[in-house]
């Protein structure tokens, strides 16, 4: 197999071609050269796919068996339809990373491939969208839906949609599992969002990327949610935290509408917390029919630790500073319950 990577130097793009170079495939990655490093192995192009001339250059470096996307997240459908026209004869199928956040029901309802997903041109523009007032839809799914139909438009039976909700693992720029763990490394009294049996779906970055390898030389195309099919209840994450970390805190479970009348913020001052219904209720059957396969989540936690005890830098992403609750919110919050109890 020959492949081409959008992106390839961190978080997913570099476990996808990490996972192709695995399997002796040969990988090329075009990406810009300013956010991480090439994977050794490689056949590097240099350019900007938001520039036509950069992707005529590419397309001349081909052909390749798939195309994989993984770098499209901050792109305008305009941009993603402006690649896959350009890429159209120079790759057999495109696998495209796209989001959980293009269905219209999310974080509301349970969803499968077949739920509604929000309507968006595949012309648009970065301002295409809103976001909802109680944080759905989002402007950002608005815009992957697009992204998915630029490409549907060009690539049709040859397209593949990866639909993940979150994604952990060593090498994590969003900062949400980072942020827990070194909360735990901290002690003491850890705020935790109840209910502690609450199951959350996350996903390792490198089951994502061996998924997305897979599909590089499937042979049919079409949509897959890719969710924890097992998941982890949000009791057992937090305690796995403060395990790994070796901490001597312990977890104080807070009810939900006492953490919303504070005003803390669901899904990035309390990372994967959000009291959304279907929020975790994300069926994945089809994509785990297709060979998608999950570690255990202890695994993900683990392995993250390591990589953060080892000095592990994320590329740098505004993303980070969003999450996490500050330290003096969360004391102001316990002892406000202490006060009375």
């Amino acid at each position: 197999m020959r492949i081409l990577v959008l992106g390839g130097t961190w978080f997913l793009g570099k476990s996808v071609v990490e996972e192709a170079l695995r399997r002796r495939w040969d990988v090329t990655a075009f990406n810009r050269g300013q956010s991480g490093r090439d994977v050794p192995g490689v056949e590097v192009v240099r350019g900007d796919r938001t520039q036509a001339a950069d992707l005529n250059h590419l397309a001349a470096q081909g052909p390749w068996d798939a195309v994989i996307d993984t770098s499209s997240s901050e792109l305008p459908p305009r941009d993603v339809r402006l690649a896959a026209q350009a890429l159209r004869d120079a790759g057999s199928r495109w696998v495209h990373v796209s989001t959980v956040s293009v269905y219209a029901g999310w974080p509301h309802q349970t969803l499968t491939e077949s739920s509604e997903v929000l309507e968006c041109p595949s012309d648009a523009d970065e301002f295409f969208g809103y976001t909802g007032a109680d944080g759905s839809p989002t402007k950002y799914g608005f815009q992957k839906a697009g992204g998915e139909r630029a490409v549907s438009e060009v690539f049709r039976e040859r397209a593949v949609f990866l639909r993940p909700g979150v994604i952990l693992g060593p090498g994590e720029y969003v900062g949400r599992l980072p942020w827990w763990l070194n909360r735990a490394a901290r002690g003491g009294a850890v705020l935790a969002p109840a209910p502690a049996e609450r199951l959350i779906q996350p996903v390792d970055v490198r089951d994502v990327a061996a998924f997305a390898v897979d599909q590089a030389a499937a042979a049919t195309g079409g949509a897959f949610n890719v969710a924890h099919p097992e998941g982890m209840s949000f009791g057992n994450f937090l305690l796995t935290c403060l395990t790994i970390t070796g901490s001597d805190g312990h977890l104080v479970w807070v009810e939900p509408e006492v953490l919303v009348e504070r005003e803390v913020r669901q899904w990035t001052e309390l990372p994967l917390w959000r009291t959304h219904a279907g929020v975790w209720s994300v069926d994945a059957g089809l994509a785990a029919a297709a060979g998608l396969r999950c570690r255990p989540l202890s695994e993900t936690i683990a392995d993250t630790w390591a990589w953060l005890r080892a000095d592990g830098r994320p590329v740098d992403h505004p993303r980070w500073a969003e999450h996490g609750l500050a330290a003096e919110k969360e004391a102001e919050i316990l002892a406000a319950l202490d006060s009375t109890s």
